[in-house]
């Protein structure tokens, strides 16, 4: 029986694929956990794992939560996702790229690639000339929809906080809110730029120091230690780096009302959600707030599919019906009695069949 088949995160997924091309180094792992609604979309991450089983993991979870993404999004896509395992020194050459996107191509457009962790707009391109499987590649003109998804997926969190801030805080702008985050790459950053012109109060945190510092300086915010942000007391935990953050230890050192952000995998184990929800916290499920980049390079992939140009106006309209969905778990969560992550999760449930 194959190993993965005993994972705790395996959930019924329809293929998981191992793929080793020694000439070209390429390690890595596809995932597919439903195609019900269409192709598994879900990008790929390129990440030096401690070990094999870490990145199975990764694979695992990170797809199921694809398909849910997708499902909730209104998207007629499945989810998958895929991990290269990288080296210690993470050497990235043509020919890796080019023997992933064989392996993409390989499954016959049961799966559909773009950036994740480690992976550019450059990498998906090289990418793409061994498979038309793929989105996030660079577009011509402000009105065209695709590209990189990060700014996309930061527009989606920040509908997402100030949806949470009205939720829980009443108040219907994110003036002096005070919002902490953690991480400050493309997502991260670009959400603290969006809360910035609204006259938010931030604290940012990254595993790079000078990038949170250099970040705070240009907004007038303040940087601290990557290992103290999760204890700044605060209106909104905005959590932007990997996942598995809210554990036991995580969630005990919050001081904070709202945890809304755009990582994937937030929660570290189901049980997480009512230790939240036990601290009388709101929580925006992950898969929800931070949609908008998979509606950013799916639109740009049916839409490249139909042989039609995509207007970025229509991803902008699906990307601001997030607050509405959001607002729409938090509602049945409290008719419910039923922690937001599971009323969001028996709501994906349902859409993909399960």
């Amino acid at each position: 029986m194959p190993a993965f088949w005993t994972e705790a995160d395996y959930d019924d997924h329809e293929l998981v694929q191992f793929v080793h091309e020694p000439n070209s180094g390429l390690t890595a792992i596809i995932a597919l956990h439903s195609t019900h609604l269409g192709p598994g979309a879900g990008g790929t991450r390129f990440w030096h794992y401690a070990d094999p089983a870490s990145a199975m993991r990764d694979a695992l979870r990170l797809s199921r939560g694809m398909s849910y993404k997708n499902a909730m999004a209104g998207l007629p896509l499945g989810g998958g996702k895929a991990v290269i395992l990288a080296d210690k020194d993470r050497t990235k050459t043509p020919e890796l790229l080019a023997a992933f996107g064989d392996a993409v191509e390989a499954l016959n457009g049961r799966y559909v690639t773009a950036e994740d962790v480690g992976i550019s707009e450059a990498d998906m391109v090289a990418v793409s000339k061994r498979t038309a499987h793929v989105s996030g590649l660079p577009v011509e003109g402000e009105d065209a929809a695709g590209g990189d998804p990060g700014p996309f997926t930061a527009m989606g969190i920040y509908h997402g906080i100030k949806a949470a801030v009205r939720h829980k805080l009443g108040k219907d702008s994110v003036e002096n809110v005070h919002i902490a985050i953690q991480g400050t790459g493309s997502v991260g950053g670009g959400v603290a730029r969006l809360l910035a012109k609204d006259g938010a109060k931030l604290t940012l945190a990254d595993m790079h120091a000078d990038r949170a510092e250099a970040l705070a300086k240009e907004l007038g915010g303040e940087a601290v230690a990557a290992d103290a942000i999760m204890g700044v007391a605060c209106d909104v935990f905005s959590p932007n780096a990997l996942g598995a953050i809210l554990d036991d230890e995580g969630i005990a050192r919050l001081e904070a009302p709202i945890v809304a952000g755009g990582a994937n995998n937030q929660l570290a184990r189901a049980h997480h959600g009512k230790l939240l929800a036990d601290r009388g916290i709101l929580y925006a499920p992950d898969y929800v707030i931070n949609a908008g980049g998979i509606i950013s390079v799916a639109m740009e992939y049916l839409c490249r599919q139909h042989g039609e140009p995509c207007d970025i106006n229509e991803v902008r309209k699906r990307i601001a019906q997030i607050p509405g969905r959001l607002e729409e778990i938090w509602q049945a969560s409290e008719s419910s009695g039923e922690t937001a992550d599971v009323v969001a999760d028996r709501m994906a449930q349902k859409l993909i069949g399960r």
